[in-house]
């Protein structure tokens, strides 16, 4: 975050025409000198340089595998049609599954491009688990996280030339390496927080984020060894302060769908 800072004033010049138009969050505190616009260019450009990319990003047909697809999907849409959701109807939220089953991930870029590895949905038990860590990614685009985050990792200058078209050879780094993005803890925190609230409004236990971590601690696996902790910190303390959200948002759906979620994973994953 301090070097957003420090390069608003370098840039100053130039942030009125890069907040022109843009629509803000008003419960967003954060400083993003990207516009919408620059999120969904950017987004679109990652997500065609993934699918060009099939070596490292296999992702599964949809036609092949459309009831994978129409499953996954409709998790995705009933989160939207919750309505917590701030930039539903402005980015895109296209759902893609990667077939890797030793991939334990999912990432959204910035305009609400998600992909989901298999990995991820073979070891989680339940649809509102799977709903949890997807609303957990969508709150990283939603809450606009990934330009923070990128704009850490690569400066201002780059970003904006990717945006603006301007710098191929630089986006097939940031597509390969996006999996990969650390967020800070404050980012984390809100997209747990997030994801509680986005469940709420639906028939879903709104705790399925909790669930997936506390699911990692009960097996050992939360020490960092996993590819979610490659760019998650750990889950001590995160199923606590998920389990309090739920409690003070009053959130009353209970749905799990274990059963549905078994036959999911057993007839429509390859």
């Amino acid at each position: 975050m301090k070097k957003i800072k420090i390069f608003l004033v370098l840039f100053l010049p130039v942030l009125p025409f890069l907040m022109e138009g843009c629509k803000k969050n008003p419960d967003d505190k954060s400083i993003n000198i990207f516009t919408l616009q620059d999120d969904k260019n950017l987004g679109l450009q990652v997500k065609n340089e993934i699918f060009n990319n099939a070596t490292e990003y296999p992702i599964l047909d949809s036609v092949q595998y459309s009831q994978a697809y129409a499953y996954v999907r409709a998790i995705v849409q009933k989160i939207l049609d919750g309505g917590k959701v701030y930039y539903k109807d402005e980015f895109a939220w296209e759902t893609y599954i990667i077939q890797d089953d030793n991939v334990l991930n999912a990432f959204c870029t910035p305009g609400g491009y998600i992909f989901v590895y298999t990995g991820l949905i073979k070891y989680l038990d339940a649809e509102n688990q799977l709903a949890g860590v997807m609303g957990h990614e969508i709150a990283h685009a939603d809450r606009r996280h990934s330009t923070d985050a990128m704009t850490r990792d690569y400066g201002i200058s780059v970003l904006l030339s990717v945006a603006l078209g301007n710098n191929p050879s630089q986006l097939a780094t940031i597509a390969s390496n996006l999996a990969k993005l650390k967020f800070s803890r404050n980012n984390e925190a809100e997209a747990d927080k997030y994801s509680v609230e986005y469940l709420c409004p639906t028939d879903y236990k709104a705790d399925g984020a909790a669930a997936f971590f506390q699911k990692l601690i009960d097996n050992g696996q939360g020490g960092g060894t996993l590819e979610w902790f490659s760019t998650h910190p750990s889950p001590d303390n995160r199923v606590k302060a998920i389990e309090d959200e739920l409690n003070s948002l009053n959130c009353s759906g209970s749905a799990t769908y274990d059963t549905e979620y078994a036959n999911f994973k057993a007839n429509k994953i390859p």
